[in-house]
């Protein structure tokens, strides 16, 4: 079932988790282990990222180092067909530009459709490691439009390969992701949302937002959205703080504030333990306030905290 027909449906707020994918090396009952705790609260859908692979120089016996490329955590389209099978829900793949052409983007998407997999959420994704700025691989995407526009172009039947007539239709709905307090990448708001209502305009049916922790700012962001002709869903993605250092760090990587209350009762913790207390009552105060202002859904962004998540969900719904 699609995510946009989850939300029609639904009479009232939703919940959603998203997951990593496990280590390679790992099984998929770390998934199963990390998940079944959540599943009593019946989420409609469940995200699972995509990761591109990293460059690494691994050393050869004769002392020259060799390039390579690692993949660290794998199996994005085998974890979602798991999810519907096992669960019997809905999961929902992010397909991302970095580190991927568009031979294996359409390649994926058959996988995906082959699979039962009807929903995607596409991403730019982040620059690799090793890179100051994003750079997309040879004969791939540079925009997120660009990989929305290929995942419309297979609903339509169209192919990269040209030979290919009458082709196959796929059915996938595509979300895509909305940044309340601005892509860092972009100049400003506006044009932030500029190239969203492009996004939408293209095919997206509804927006997944990047994490915040002031409510205000979701409000002000769906407001904005609506006053630029921007009228799909817009679903608030929530995220616990559990340590000290996700005061610096959440900034850096995500480029999001945190509200002063929020920070000073942080900083007076003494322990992890502690902040772990603060960020989950907040977690569920903003949870509170969300599902009394008829948000389509909670998405929760467990990202190996399931326990956390739990415990706020339970007290939300």
């Amino acid at each position: 079932m699609k995510v946009i027909d989850h939300i029609q449906q639904a009479k009232s707020t939703l919940v959603s988790f998203e997951i990593l994918p496990p280590l390679k090396g790992k099984t998929i009952s770390s998934i199963y282990e990390h998940l079944d705790p959540l599943m009593e609260f019946k989420p409609a859908f469940i995200n699972v990222t995509y990761h591109r692979s990293e460059t690494m120089f691994k050393k050869k016996t004769d002392g020259t180092f060799e390039k390579v490329e690692v993949r660290k955590r794998p199996g994005t389209v085998g974890i979602c067909a798991a999810i519907m099978n096992h669960y019997k829900v809905d999961a929902v793949p992010h397909l991302i530009c970095g580190g991927f052409g568009k031979r294996e983007t359409e390649d994926a998407l058959i996988d995906l459709h082959f699979l039962g997999v009807d929903n995607v959420l596409v991403l730019r994704g982040d620059a690799a490691k090793n890179e100051s700025s994003f750079e997309p691989e040879p004969n791939g995407h540079r925009f997120a439009i660009d990989l929305l526009k290929q995942v419309v172009c297979l609903n339509q039947g169209v192919y990269l390969e040209e030979d290919i007539k009458n082709g196959g239709k796929t059915n996938f709905c595509i979300g895509v992701a909305g940044y309340p307090e601005k892509h860092f990448e972009a100049p400003n708001l506006d044009t932030d949302l500029m190239y969203l209502k492009q996004k939408v305009e293209a095919g997206a049916e509804y927006i997944t937002t990047q994490m915040f922790f002031d409510n205000q700012k979701y409000f002000d962001f769906v407001k904005t959205c609506r006053e630029n002709g921007i009228n799909v869903p817009v679903v608030p993605g929530l995220k616990p703080i559990t340590n000290k250092k996700q005061l610096s760090m959440l900034p850096k990587v995500f480029h999001v504030d945190l509200p002063t209350e929020l920070s000073s009762a942080i900083l007076k913790c003494r322990t992890d333990a502690e902040v772990e207390v603060v960020g989950t009552e907040w977690l569920i105060h903003q949870s509170r306030e969300l599902k009394a202002a008829g948000v389509p859904v909670l998405h929760y962004y467990t990202l190996g905290k399931p326990k956390v998540i739990e415990t706020a969900v339970r007290a939300v719904f």
